[in-house]
């Protein structure tokens, strides 16, 4: 990455496409990635590039196992550089949407949803006819990343929409410029990962 990011970070994609993609841009509504998942692959694997024409790749993001319950997803950069990963938490994110962002092992960051009852109610609202179509723009999870001393470091915001899904993340506290690397890794195979929410 070229330059240090510009918060907030504005995230969208379209709630019908045939692949998951979608585009992050900065505080100044420049492309700063653009995320395309591969599909029909037994083992998840995410391609960044740097827009929408795809000329340019930016980082990967591949899962270390066929499909799981809480799988780790490693990041590398274009040059194959490992830049860490992130894994789900397990059974407990039935409840709260849960994650440790990892460098060599060691926990970074963790990710968890803010609300239960807002994933309980979107749950609930989503699987109704007609009403489940605007738990998209009723409910809005949000996600907060924060250090292992609790220093909270980001928060990624769903905002109303009915047909796109639209996301804000905020920076609340300094990274530097791995980590910050490694903060839009996580932020983005977050929302892949829990994109049918809200």
């Amino acid at each position: 990455m070229a330059q240090r990011l510009q918060f907030p970070l504005r995230m969208s994609f379209k709630l019908i496409a045939f692949a998951p993609q979608f585009l992050v841009a900065d505080a100044h509504s420049r492309p700063v990635a653009y995320v395309r998942q591969k599909l029909f692959k037994l083992k998840e694997a995410i391609t960044v590039f740097t827009n929408e024409k795809q000329d340019q790749q930016l980082y990967q993001i591949k899962a270390d196992r066929i499909i799981d319950f809480s799988p780790l997803y490693h990041f590398t950069d274009s040059q194959g550089i490992a830049l860490g990963g992130i894994k789900r938490h397990g059974v407990r994110s039935m409840w709260r949407a849960g994650f440790d962002v990892l460098d060599n092992g060691v926990t970074l960051f963790s990710i968890n949803e803010k609300s239960v009852m807002t994933r309980f109610l979107d749950g609930l609202f989503g699987q109704l006819p007609l009403i489940g179509l605007l738990s998209g723009y009723l409910f809005h999870p949000a996600y907060q990343v924060k250090r292992p001393d609790g220093t909270l470091v980001a928060e990624l915001t769903k905002q109303p929409a009915l047909f796109e899904g639209l996301f804000t993340a905020e920076q609340m506290a300094p990274v530097n410029e791995r980590e910050e690397q490694q903060l839009l890794l996580a932020l983005m195979t977050v929302l892949l990962l829990e994109r049918m929410r809200g």
